[in-house]
């Protein structure tokens, strides 16, 4: 006890040692530490949790992404994601691995096919891989094209859709899963009755070619409405490529209204089709030696103009610029070319642009380091053609092929919108009449508009070919039960619907 100098006792405690500060260096240092601590065990947690149970910590990793998501400068605006859907719970039957093969539109359509027999089957679908071995040789994976995030939780009320299998299903651990492709245009009693068996034994299957193998009819309507879902709304593509979608769509309409020409002139096409309608020798020699390289495509010698007649090939540029002339489409029409690379480039793009100088393609409107990002991966290509053709104001392919069809049916159920089927057989004959003098340019034009009046993309039923399916007309070309209400699209046809052109 110590007493101050006027006589009053102060209490003296021990005073405690001074607290030497942290440096900042120090206090950065153990919340890096601590920052990487948690999130790696976040991530070994929801790991283990995908490969064991994927959907018990769904609600975790949607938190996570939403919070890791880097913003991106969408020009558009951006709606604020939907409410997560309740998932679907059901005893899986086993995994489902598919491949899908060709081009960009042959595999979206698989992917709906095979979400859909997962469906019906109570299976778990992995991911799908897409095709790397085609003619275009795309390196691009599924999360390259589609938003994966979106694809999984948009359809997690029905199917259980995982990334990648679980470790234990790996070849490295020494699994064996069976590999198979399905039989073509199969209905639902064929996936029923021999491939779910086929899970209890093996637990995992692999459809290693996936193109055309459900039914266009005869499918439940529940199914087909499925088909659907997928198509017009869980396949959505990624944010880098909607946003370059959307701002050449915004460029072509500024400048009023378009045609989308998908002009199928190009070099695979030629070659698997055997036209050579227009080519010089030395052309028409080398899409024969590119015909005989690749094994799978089955007709080596091909009568180039036997095949024309029957409209098996595609319109030449020249061909289309005298078919769009006589359709009624004026001069200064603006036509966006939704192609590749035109065989022949410019020299056969010549008369097409000499009748409409507003031809432009993607390359045209948009700076090339807005599409270097895109350079050798046709398919993200094709996914910018796809969308520019499903907005268009009129939208006309030359051949019937699988991106023909998915527009033709994705602009139907946008409304029915003026898409212009052309008769190939039918223009083949008219074309040789004019050319050899048969023909004035008027009663060419007539005839023109005559075949087409009815081939605008109006509402109407779906053919079915008893005993062929693949002969019946295409169900994502006209996805007919996911149109109208009712059985039938009869209430539908309008005057208003006839699509007049011009």
């Amino acid at each position: 006890m110590e007493v101050r100098s006027d006589g009053i006792p102060v209490r003296c405690d021990k005073i405690p040692a001074p607290v030497i500060p942290r440096t900042r260096l120090q206090v950065w240092f153990i919340r890096v530490c601590s920052s990487i601590l948690l999130w790696t065990c976040l991530v070994q947690l929801v790991a283990v949790g995908e490969l064991w149970h994927p959907h018990l910590f769904s609600n975790i990793t949607n938190r996570i992404s939403q919070i890791t998501l880097v913003p991106l400068h969408v020009e558009e605006a951006i709606q604020s994601p939907p409410p997560l859907l309740t998932a679907r719970k059901y005893k899986s039957n086993g995994f489902l691995r598919v491949s899908c093969n060709g081009g960009l539109n042959q595999m979206r359509a698989a992917i709906c096919d095979m979400v859909t027999v997962a469906r019906l089957l109570n299976l778990t679908l992995v991911v799908p891989e897409l095709d790397k071995k085609s003619f275009w040789a795309d390196p691009s994976n599924f999360e390259d094209i589609f938003d994966v995030r979106h694809f999984i939780d948009s359809l997690r009320d029905e199917v259980r859709i995982i990334r990648r299998l679980p470790k234990r299903f790996n070849r490295k651990h020494g699994h064996k899963p069976l590999q198979m492709p399905p039989i073509s245009w199969s209905n639902e009693n064929y996936y029923v009755q021999q491939i779910l068996p086929l899970f209890k034994k093996h637990r995992v299957l692999h459809f290693n070619k996936t193109d055309a193998r459900l039914s266009n009819n005869g499918i439940p309507l529940d199914l087909q409405r499925l088909r659907c879902r997928v198509n017009f709304q869980a396949l959505k593509f990624t944010p880098q490529i909607e946003t370059l979608g959307y701002k050449l769509v915004r460029i072509l309409q500024e400048k009023g209204p378009f045609v989308a020409l998908h002009l199928r002139y190009e070099m695979d096409m030629l070659a698997f089709s055997g036209c050579t309608r227009g080519c010089f020798e030395k052309e028409a020699e080398e899409l024969k030696r590119m015909r005989y390289a690749y094994i799978w495509w089955r007709d080596k010698e091909i009568d180039s103009e036997l095949r024309r007649s029957q409209g098996l090939c595609p319109l030449t540029p020249e061909e289309a610029s005298l078919v769009l002339q006589a359709l009624g489409f004026e001069k200064n029409t603006q036509i966006y070319i939704a192609a590749g690379e035109i065989y022949g480039s410019e020299r056969r793009l010549s008369a097409l642009r000499a009748a409409y100088p507003l031809i432009v393609k993607k390359e045209m409107l948009l700076a090339p380091e807005e599409l270097q990002q895109f350079q050798n991966h046709s398919s993200q290509m094709a996914a910018l053609d796809f969308m520019v053709s499903v907005a268009s104001n009129t939208f006309i392919p030359t051949y019937d092929g699988n991106m023909a069809k998915l527009v033709e049916g994705h602009r139907r159920y946008l409304g029915f919108k003026r898409t212009i089927l052309l008769d190939r057989r039918k223009l083949v004959e008219l074309l040789d009449m004019h050319q050899n003098g048969t023909l004035s340019w008027d009663e060419f034009a007539v005839a023109v508009q005559s075949a087409h009046e009815k081939r605008m993309g109006q509402p109407s039923r779906r053919r079915v070919v008893a005993d062929k399916p693949k002969e019946e007309d295409y169900f994502y070309a006209n996805p007919q039960e996911c149109l109208c209400e009712g059985t039938s699209c009869d209430d539908l046809l309008s005057p208003g619907n006839s699509s007049a052109i011009g």
